[in-house]
C-alpha cells in the first residue's frame, strides 16, 4: 500500500470523518498516552482512528513525513537536501536477565551487553540503528 493510497481524497464517499479529525484523534492518544477507547467524545470513534493509523503506518506515511522534514531542515541549515557527512559511533546496551544468552561481552569497554552502532548526519539526525550481538571472546 503506497502513501498516495493511504491518503485518499478528503471527499471520498466511504469517509465519515475528516482526516483532520482522525489525525487530531491520533495526536490526542499520543499526547496523553491514554488507551484508544478512552478519548473525548468530540473526536471520531476509536476504531476509526486506530484503523486509519494502521493504514498510515503500513504505508510508511510517518516515515515519509520525517524524511521530508529532515530534507527541508537540511536545506535551510546547510543548503543541501542530502547529508554531506556521517558521524559513526556505537554503544553497549547493558544486558538484563530477560536478554539471556543473547548478550555478550565488549572487551574494549569491559561491559556485558549488546552493541548498538549509530550513524548520524552533521545535524544529529539518526540514519539507522541496528543492534548487533557481541560474541564472547570477540573484541571491537
Amino acid at each position: 500500500m503506497g502513501v498516495r493510497r493511504a491518503l485518499r481524497k478528503e471527499d471520498a464517499p466511504q469517509r465519515d470523518h475528516s482526516l483532520r479529525e482522525v489525525c487530531n484523534g491520533l495526536r490526542w492518544v499520543v499526547r496523553t498516552g491514554a488507551e484508544w477507547r478512552v478519548r473525548p467524545h468530540d473526536l471520531p470513534p476509536w476504531d476509526t482512528v486506530s484503523q486509519q493509523t494502521r493504514r498510515w503506518l503500513k504505508a510508511g506515511v510517518f516515515e515519509a513525513i520525517v524524511h521530508d522534514l529532515r530534507r527541508l531542515r537540511r536545506e535551510v541549515e546547510e543548503g543541501a537536501p542530502e547529508p554531506r557527512a556521517a558521524i559513526l559511533d556505537s554503544r553497549t546496551r547493558p544486558s538484563s536477565p530477560e536478554s539471556g544468552a543473547r548478550a555478550g561481552y565488549d572487551g574494549y569497554k569491559r561491559r556485558k551487553g549488546s552493541k548498538v552502532p549509530l550513524a548520524v548526519d552533521t545535524l544529529g539526525h539518526l540514519f539507522e540503528q541496528r543492534q548487533h550481538i557481541i560474541k564472547k571472546g570477540k573484541e571491537d
